[in-house]
């Protein structure tokens, strides 16, 4: 459930951080921080899918066999 939780904040900084970007785009230090929040979150979600399995499916995630991305429970049904 932490792990969900770290993700949500992390994906939450990125898209701000993007809609930022969007508008900023020759701020350095927004820049930088992007890519930190960017490879923390990847990081964190290949350790979440090695644990529990595909968070996202169509393209973004591999499964193990057989297909995982139907295993439960799914990370919104989680109860925190």
């Amino acid at each position: 459930m932490d792990m969900l939780k770290k993700i949500q904040e992390l994906s939450f900084m990125a898209i701000e951080l993007t809609l930022y970007l969007d508008t900023h785009p020759h701020d350095q230090n927004a820049l930088a921080h992007y890519n930190i929040i960017t490879q923390q979150l990847n990081a964190l979600k290949q350790s979440y899918e090695q644990r529990h399995g595909p968070f996202i499916a169509y393209g973004f995630s591999p499964s193990a066999y057989p297909w995982q991305y139907i295993n439960e429970p799914w990370p919104w049904q989680i109860e925190y």
